[in-house]
């Protein structure tokens, strides 16, 4: 039996009208938090970073692949894990098929992750994507962008989302943005957390559906979730 309120089609439109003005603020507020995002001033990268991918070993510059601009998600994937984070995966299911657009706007799109790239490379096949990816097993490039920790950073602390955190796991996700400026690298921006929730098409879309993510009275948020290949009843928890 419904507990939620129940009203005339008036009733409805009367309360939407107020809530999509609350809509139309938060966009406004979105534009001038993007507009802020930009703004911030360009760090340089001069470290030579270095990676495994399909191609071969890269560098930073090469990630780019002929584009100014890099969207670096930072995929938790352990160095002796044998498959892929299941909530970074999620958010991965969002990534493939997006890339011509955002090349279309001089834009890359790529996943980075410490485990070697046999591993990534046989986890993306099981899971169907394409979209590329690189191991950064060679260089320090995910513990620089906080989002690996060393035995050292897990036993006494370390930094994530900007933040001191006594104990912080062996992997986090996160997202890094970086520009290709006179052939000098820039980092610009990244992001972490419920930071990323905004890069997630499938938690935007729940957030549309009558219950909306649904995640009160589970144990932790995201404990329904599994790979996409692991459901066996439909998606129920």
């Amino acid at each position: 039996m419904t507990v939620h309120p129940v009203g005339s089609r008036d009733d409805w439109l009367a309360a939407r009208l107020e809530l999509l003005d609350q809509e139309k603020d938060l966009n406004r507020r979105r534009d001038e938090l993007a507009a802020a995002r930009r703004a911030l001033p360009w760090v340089p990268v001069d470290e030579r970073y270095r990676f495994d991918g399909a191609e071969g070993e890269r560098s930073l510059p090469d990630l780019f692949d002929g584009r100014s601009q890099l969207l670096v998600y930072h995929f938790m994937f352990g160095s002796d894990w044998d498959e892929g984070c299941p909530s970074c995966s999620f958010w991965a299911d969002s990534f493939d098929g997006v890339g011509v657009h955002l090349a279309a706007r001089d834009v890359t799109l790529v996943c980075v992750s410490r485990a070697p790239y046999p591993k990534l490379a046989a986890y993306q096949r099981r899971m169907g994507w394409h979209f590329p990816w690189y191991s950064s097993a060679k260089s320090t490039f995910n513990v620089d962008f906080g989002v690996s920790f060393t035995p050292e950073q897990q036993r006494d602390g370390g930094t994530y989302n900007f933040r001191h955190v006594d104990h912080p796991p062996e992997e986090a996700p996160g997202i890094s943005a970086f520009v290709l400026d006179d052939g000098r690298v820039f980092h610009t921006y990244s992001s972490y957390s419920r930071g990323l929730d905004s890069i997630n098409g499938g938690y935007q879309l729940l957030d549309l559906a009558p219950k909306g993510r649904d995640e009160d009275d589970l144990e932790w948020p995201m404990a329904w979730l599994r790979r996409h290949d692991a459901y066996d009843d439909g998606g129920a928890a």
